[in-house]
């Protein structure tokens, strides 16, 4: 039984721990920013190859107190390093520190790469070079007061990079951060979609992965496979059941639009790279403007806000455009909005259902839930009951 720590964005680890659970994971620890576990190796091939929320799955290899840079060396050194990958293996090491006295993170990075390879050095007589760029093996650090804790990356790249993304625009949602979005909007495949506000479709390629099966990871390597330990056959089993549970494409109720060209472009090209542009109906279109495609449904959007308008004053003259079209066209719909201006509600007019803390990055925002009726819901919440 190993230990682990998944990362995931801030505000979705009760998800992440859903997510772990049934993957098979035990003793399971929730806090800010991941979720601490334990689990055999099938755990964590399950988890980096079928999690939409993790960002990282971290396997704990050493932890100890330090008093100060040495300590921090010596546990290093103590730990069997070439047990586990070899010395032509690629290595970056990073560290993370919260409330630790030490000064220098660099200098601790430096103490730690140090101790690794003069453990080569020590075991194998040579030792692995440096690849800060596209490493095999990384090598996490974390610094409590008193506390350092070292971590071999199973994952490699991050997990939301599903090996799927051609296109990007400018300020893209990442694809767990999507896929948690979905998740808390209570979205459903075979439930109507809407994102009138698509930019690169990251939203609209989730949901259409859901809809038809596609494991998260299914098409990309990880880090777990460079390591000594890697259990091919276990491995090659998972892969090859994800598959089989994949369904054939085919035209779905996800809808998407945007009023730039260029990021419908981008959209189309996302979802043509992945096998899904029959799944998804999308096309240029201003949300002001835009009809529902359906009688009921769920719209999930990340609209403007800040840096991605040209001032404060846009967004007073947006937002309750915004509200209205809403309120006229989306009757009958849920509307889950992210934003990180704390406006929105009374811009747009309405009174929000739900709100949930996220972070879309350091960005500290909310996920706001819209129920529309016919009329404005602030009217609604007002309105006092019959006697």
């Amino acid at each position: 039984m190993e230990t682990f720590f998944a990362s995931c964005p801030r505000g979705l680890e009760p998800l992440l721990v859903e997510d772990l659970l049934s993957f098979g994971a035990s003793g399971v620890l929730k806090t800010a920013g991941g979720v601490q576990f334990c689990g055999d190796w099938p755990v964590c091939y399950r988890s980096n190859l079928h999690s939409r929320i993790a960002t990282r799955i971290l396997w704990r290899v050493a932890g100890g107190h330090y008093d100060d840079e040495g300590g921090i060396y010596r546990l290093a050194l103590a730990t069997p390093w070439p047990r586990w990958f070899s010395p032509e293996r690629t290595i970056r090491v990073e560290v993370n520190a919260l409330k630790s006295r030490l000064k220098s993170i660099d200098f601790i990075t430096l103490r730690i790469k140090d101790a690794i390879c003069d453990r080569f050095r020590q075991d194998c007589g040579e030792r692995p070079s440096v690849d800060r760029r596209q490493p095999d093996v990384r090598v996490q650090g974390f610094l409590t007061a008193d506390q350092c804790t070292l971590y071999i990356d199973t994952s490699g790249a991050p997990l939301y990079q599903r090996g799927l993304r051609q296109k990007t625009v400018d300020t893209p949602l990442k694809e767990n951060l999507a896929a948690g979005i979905l998740r808390l909007s209570g979205w459903r495949p075979g439930v109507p979609l809407l994102d009138p506000m698509c930019g690169g479709g990251t939203v609209l390629v989730e949901a259409a992965q859901l809809a038809h099966g596609l494991a998260a990871g299914a098409r990309r390597e990880f880090a777990f496979q460079r390591l000594r330990q890697f259990d091919g056959v276990s491995w090659r089993k998972l892969v090859d059941a994800a598959r089989a549970a994949e369904k054939s494409v085919v035209e779905t109720v996800i809808f998407g639009s945007d009023h730039s060209p260029s990021a419908v472009r981008a959209a189309l090209a996302n979802l043509d790279r992945c096998g899904l542009l029959p799944a998804v109906d999308l096309r240029v279109a201003d949300v002001l403007e835009r009809d529902a495609p359906a009688a009921a449904g769920v719209l999930v959007s990340n609209p403007p806000y800040g840096e991605r308008v040209s001032s404060s004053d846009a967004l007073a003259a947006f937002y309750p455009l915004l509200g209205n079209a809403l309120k006229r066209r989306f009757a009958g719909w849920t509307c889950c909005l992210l934003s990180a201006d704390g406006r929105l509600p009374g811009l747009v007019r309405l009174t929000p259902s739900k709100r949930t803390p996220l972070f879309n990055g350091a960005l500290e925002c909310r996920l706001y839930e819209f129920r529309m009726v016919a009329g404005s819901n602030r009217v609604a919440a007002e309105k006092p009951p019959r006697e």
